[in-house]
């Protein structure tokens, strides 16, 4: 899709929206306070940027830096492990009413990879989301959304991931269809909306309608929905200068596991059917 300008969307991530992600990525702890109505329930929406913030706002500066490139991911300094976060991300209009967020309505998806930094202590889940330039990732092919529900394109589609490295390529995330996701159409809709509207600033996450008011009320929303459970390769390897993350969405009815791993080998994304995100790591 075309003429999407992701400088001027409020960009977010949702925690804990595959069983047994957190445990994999060693978080779960940072969310045993989190009480939430089902035992599966996502844990928390979290901000990974934030347009048009000024420097009086409460809306921490780093989030008014935009992260997303389609070709690379630069290594944060000081760090040393960072994992790719493979998942599906959706773009909405918001309609707002008295300051909240009354509806929201699709209009295309993607791949994506919410790299994040694994490290202890962070007080907030955006603190190892958005470390500068280069530190997200978008696929360029978003695919137009008519809905978002059981009878939606994405019913059909499939979330796969792979490390490339010294031209090897290794499964990072467990293949996974995008409808098994815990939270999906109606009610992660209904649960985004709660949360721009009322999530309180407590443990890991924040008070991210005062951002999106100091924001001016954005009119494109993009969530990354959730990332897939690991490997036993995605939860022993790290990224590493030279690498290739590459997150691909595809239509299970059109490809196999296997033909999709095949692309990866071939570097082959040219089908419009499939939104690919192919990134560099690089210092």
């Amino acid at each position: 899709m075309k003429g999407l300008d992701l400088k001027n969307c409020a960009c977010f991530g949702v925690a804990g929206n595959f069983t047994g992600h957190l445990e994999q990525a060693g978080e779960a702890l940072d969310f045993k306070n989190v009480k939430t109505l089902e035992e599966n329930a996502p844990k928390a929406l979290f901000p990974t940027y934030i347009p048009n913030i000024s420097e009086s706002g409460e809306t921490p500066a780093f989030l008014g830096v935009f992260p997303f490139d389609s070709e690379k991911i630069i290594f944060p300094e000081n760090e040393q492990k960072i994992q790719i976060e493979p998942e599906c991300a959706v773009i909405f209009n918001a309609k707002w009413r008295d300051g909240k967020i009354d509806e929201l309505i699709p209009v295309c998806f993607g791949a994506s990879n919410d790299v994040s930094i694994r490290k202890a202590g962070a007080k907030k889940i955006s603190l190892k989301k958005n470390w500068g330039n280069s530190s997200k990732g978008l696929s360029e092919n978003l695919i137009s959304l008519n809905s978002f529900d059981e009878k939606s394109i994405l019913s059909r589609y499939r979330i796969a991931s792979f490390m490339v490295r010294d031209e090897n390529v290794f499964e990072y995330g467990e293949n996974s269809a995008v409808r098994d996701y815990s939270y999906i159409y109606k009610k992660l809709e209904n649960w985004l909306i709660e949360k721009f509207n009322g999530q309180k600033d407590e443990g890991p996450a924040e008070n991210i309608n005062s951002y999106l008011k100091e924001a001016d009320f954005p009119e494109k929303i993009m969530v990354s929905i959730g990332a897939t459970r690991y490997t036993n390769f995605g939860k022993q390897n790290f990224l590493l200068k030279g690498d290739k993350s590459v997150v691909v969405l595809y239509p299970e009815e059109n490809y196999s596991a296997e033909d999709i791993k095949n692309l990866v080998k071939e570097n082959d994304f040219s089908d419009s059917r499939i939104s690919a995100l192919v990134q560099e790591v690089v210092l």
